[in-house]
């Protein structure tokens, strides 16, 4: 089984703080995973770790087969990683339309400087018709909602056809409703036959999908502990984590929390 993430004894130090400590970390191909960890953990951190921002302090970092520090990374590296992020919608061109910052995903730019040959425009329609955004494709992209705006993002994120998948936090924000859709959305692309390699960044249990194999628990920087996301999401595993007595409820697949009073 081929090797997607590898990281093997690495800290990031930044501003004198130490941000990440000792992570040891395998994701295989086929394997899709939920990053689980409260606001603080170090999750945004290690993020930018995996999409070449940072380069470790000490220890190895390995994504898609290219080693930092020893292969050439960033563009190449980012052409090859889906993202979902808050911090990219912001960067977006608010008056360019859905269409448009979809089509812009084949070239892993902010806005169009290349003009897209048929097949990109094809691919794009396809996109968005496949993850219900075709109704406004032709509208301006600061008009959408936000559960509009992060499908549409999916849907850049998958013009390139990605082999890792990254979601940071993408339900923030969404009422119910939109949250579902979104969720419902991932469902669907993971039934693809190239389907890539899911890396889904959360806060909230209630999100972690049944497609969502394994989990790594993250706090204050270290790995708590990984493995299989029944192993982890459990009441025992939670309630050391949390330093908290807590109840976990599994229901079809899904699973739900709260404090034990």
């Amino acid at each position: 089984m081929s090797t997607i993430i590898e990281l093997t004894n690495v800290s990031l130090k930044r501003n004198g703080h130490w941000l990440l400590k000792e992570i040891n970390w395998t994701i295989h191909k086929q394997e899709n995973w939920v990053l689980y960890g409260l606001n603080g953990a170090g999750k945004t951190a290690l993020l930018s770790m995996l999409c070449a921002y940072y380069f470790p302090t000490t220890g190895s970092v390995t994504v898609l087969g290219k080693v930092f520090g020893r292969d050439y990374l960033a563009e190449k590296l980012r052409q090859k990683i889906g993202l979902v992020s808050s911090n990219l919608q912001q960067k977006l061109y608010p008056s360019d339309t859905a269409y448009q910052i979809v089509l812009s995903g084949a070239f892993a730019s902010i806005g169009l400087y290349e003009e897209p040959t048929d097949e990109m425009r094809q691919k794009a329609i396809g996109l968005l018709e496949e993850l219900h955004c075709l109704s406004y494709a032709d509208r301006a992209y600061e008009t959408l909602s936000q559960g509009e705006r992060q499908r549409v993002l999916i849907a850049r994120a998958l013009m390139a056809d990605p082999e890792l998948l990254i979601l940071d936090e993408p339900t923030t924000g969404l009422d119910f409703l939109a949250r579902e859709q979104l969720l419902a959305a991932l469902e669907t692309i993971n039934k693809r036959e190239n389907a890539p390699t899911f890396l889904y960044v959360t806060h909230h249990v209630e999100e972690i999908l049944p497609i969502f194999s394994h989990t790594l628990l993250l706090k204050k920087g270290e790995v708590f502990d990984s493995g299989r996301t029944d192993e982890m999401i459990s009441e025992e595993k939670l309630s050391q984590l949390f330093e908290l007595d807590v109840f976990v409820n599994w229901e079809n697949g899904r699973a739900s929390l709260r404090r034990k009073l």
